[in-house]
């Protein structure tokens, strides 16, 4: 059975992302275990990389902390293979690491994914045209390879992409880095649009923050919503701010259950 695919079998679905290690590994496993509680049915668990291009600023500092914590591609399996999550996990992180990973590297990072219980990895540095070896061995472990589509993605590569891929399809919603914004951009519609002939989940990701825009993407054609800034932004006024891990674990778990209202149509503006 594919985990990931099955996540989306009983309808749209929040993939929320954090930073392993930030602030600490302990920390981590608890906002996995609270983001679970809230309803999310995927957890995007990131990987962190000195230069992580596709981020912007609060999840560049967030992976920064975890670095300076200590995180490394090692104790990122060991911690996952402590979560005993209940939902399926993808990692994302750059290609960099899975390049130099292990005695026989790519086929090293793959192999100790799937020994920790990861399904799925994200690679927003590595082209659909250069990842042939990483495909390959992922099909061969079972383990889904998740493209980014950008606003700006041609329709040829888009086709190369379908081609290739498996979980489901991350739809950038608008251009730049990750990041809060207060709205919906026009381009994350014209995304889905483009997209909406294949036949595979569609999440998009980049800028979501509350309910009113999760309904709005579910609405628009999506299947998934990935949240992820909204969250290391949390973990981070709470660690600046002195909020007791409890709260913390709290008000995570609360904000994951508003954005599912949202996927879900539950929102103020769709009352009666």
């Amino acid at each position: 059975m594919n985990l990931i695919k099955n996540a989306f079998s009983d309808g749209p679905i929040l993939i929320p992302y954090i930073a392993a290690g930030d602030p600490d590994q302990e920390a981590t496993v608890e906002y996995v275990a609270a983001l679970v509680r809230g309803g999310a049915k995927i957890i995007e668990l990131g990987l962190p990389f000195s230069e992580p291009i596709a981020d912007g600023p609060i999840i560049q500092e967030a992976i920064n902390r975890a670095l300076e914590a200590g995180m490394t591609p090692g104790k990122f399996f060991e911690l996952v293979s402590r979560m005993d999550c209940e939902v399926p996990i993808v990692v994302m992180t750059y290609y960099n690491i899975v390049h130099q990973y292990g005695e026989i590297p790519i086929e090293s990072f793959v192999s100790d994914s799937v020994k920790c219980g990861i399904s799925g990895m994200i690679i927003p540095d590595l082209p659909v045209e250069e990842a042939e070896l990483l495909l390959k061995i992922c099909n061969e472990k079972g383990v889904d390879l998740i493209f980014i589509i950008a606003p700006t993605t041609r329709e040829q590569r888009i086709k190369k992409i379908m081609e290739k891929i498996s979980g489901f399809v991350y739809v950038q919603a608008r251009l730049g880095t990750t990041g809060i914004h207060k709205d919906v951009s026009q381009t994350t519609y014209e995304s889905l649009d483009r997209l909406r002939k294949y036949n595979i989940p569609k999440a998009v990701g980049f800028g979501v923050s509350n309910a009113d825009q999760a309904a709005e993407i579910i609405g628009s054609g999506a299947d998934g919503v990935i949240a992820g800034s909204v969250f290391v932004d949390m973990i981070d006024k709470g660690r600046m701010e002195g909020v007791s891990r409890e709260d913390t674990n709290r008000l995570i778990e609360e904000k994951a259950r508003e954005l599912v209202r949202g996927i879900r149509g539950e929102t103020e503006n769709n009352k009666p």
